[in-house]
């Protein structure tokens, strides 16, 4: 049906990249492009070998909107996958406008420079993508993404009045490390540092970071200490489900990586302003005063999450706990799905929460190239029909499950 381009080569991606070609029939022609070609390169091996497909490559900086209008230009997606950094975000979308490209990312804008995130930047492109007949499609992951997808699946069929909305996600699995990211350790550490917030009755509420947490019971997990977060999904889903009097993001974290992530920020780590530090010349002529950034550090010797899964056991467990109306009755649904980190790596060769964000990505795609989600603009998912998404979502490996009239414990 169409032509696919996917920027980035990280964990999503790659389980992105696997899902799209197991689906050949929707997706013709595919390329995967990153700053490092050679991780592309070595993908698309592995996708050619066991799939049988002819997946290109190419290098490019995401940074830099006249690499990507270059690159777009020759090829010519028909969607352009966004599975690169959330710094990218606006680079990426302007040069899909510059040369007439649709688009589609799992997580919203971020500024390199500030440890801060939400909506405002890109839903200002909606305009611009309207008038170039072009669509967006924003936070297509599992959440964001998949969760508001439950809601709008909710809202559509169980719900006359939503009321109370609580996103939860639960990682039981064990790595097997001292202490290890899941996804991109940077945006991972910035994004749990940031405070709390959540919506009440007509407005944001701020938290101290980690400040309101208590435990809740996971399908097939049991009780896990969860924690209140900031999460971007928040922002959009109480503005198209205006009935909503609350709505709070729930992640469950372990004591050990707690205590790691306390030492992180006590001694500078999480730092996102540059120091100076001095290191040898490699003539041995003295000292050469350099600019890092410790944060981006910590990164590079932090554990790979590409590198996670071969001994990643449990699974993850995400969903939506829902109170409100229906038929003038309060009703309360659980809506879930629960992910082996082992099943997910045999698979693509991810741990499970690589393969929650990529799966969902790829079937965003697919919609819009079956032309189910294609309107013209920047939509977040939750605008668009969920039913199309809720049925590939059981036959491309995350199947979801539901419980009526339960206790939330929220």
């Amino acid at each position: 049906m169409g032509r696919v381009l996917i920027i980035g080569a990280g964990g999503v991606a790659t389980v992105a990249a696997h899902k799209v070609c197991q689906n050949p029939d929707i997706f013709t022609e595919v390329m995967i492009a990153s700053r490092t070609e050679k991780k592309c390169i070595a993908l698309a091996e592995v996708l050619n070998k066991k799939y049988g497909t002819k997946v290109t490559t190419a290098q490019v900086d995401a940074d830099s909107v006249e690499q990507l209008v270059k690159l777009l230009s020759s090829y010519k997606p028909d969607i352009v996958m966004n599975l690169a950094l959330p710094y990218q975000d606006l680079t990426i979308m302007e040069a899909c406008l510059q040369t007439g490209c649709n688009y589609l990312d799992t997580a919203n804008y971020e500024p390199k420079d500030e440890a801060h995130f939400e909506y405002s930047w890109q839903w200002a492109y909606r305009e611009r993508f309207e008038k170039a007949g072009l669509c967006a499609i924003l936070g297509c992951g599992f959440d964001p993404g998949v969760t508001s997808i439950f809601t709008a699946y909710a809202a559509k069929h169980h719900f006359d009045e939503i009321q109370y909305l609580d996103i939860v996600d639960c990682n039981a699995g064990n790595h097997h490390k001292a202490f290890a990211t899941n996804f991109n350790p940077e945006i991972n550490i910035r994004e749990i540092t940031q405070k709390g917030l959540y919506w009440e009755n007509g407005k944001y509420i701020e938290t101290e970071p980690m400040e309101i947490h208590k435990p809740l019971t996971y399908p097939g997990i049991g009780p896990k200490e969860s924690y209140l977060l900031h999460h971007e999904e928040i922002e959009s889903l109480v503005i198209n489900y205006p009935t909503i009097k609350r709505a709070r993001f729930w992640m469950t974290f372990g004591q050990q990586y707690l205590t790691y992530l306390d030492v992180i920020q006590n001694i500078g780590m999480s730092r996102i302003d540059e120091v100076e530090y001095k290191a040898p010349k490699a003539d041995g002529s003295g000292d050469a005063v350099v600019k890092i950034v410790p944060l981006q550090f910590l990164k590079a010797v932090l554990p790979n999450p590409q590198d996670l899964g071969e001994n990643y056991d449990g699974e993850t467990s995400i969903g939506c706990r829902i109170r409100g109306l229906r038929g003038g009755n309060e009703h309360t649904y659980y809506i879930y799905n629960n992910c082996s980190h082992q099943a997910a790596y045999e698979e693509t060769g991810m741990q499970g929460v690589s393969y929650t964000t990529g799966v969902p990505a790829m079937i965003g795609a697919m919609m819009f190239l079956k032309g189910l989600w294609s309107k013209p603009g920047v939509h977040n998912v939750e605008e668009f029909d969920p039913d199309p998404f809720m049925e590939q979502l059981n036959s491309q490996g995350l199947p979801w499950h539901e419980i009526h009239d339960g206790d939330l414990e929220l």
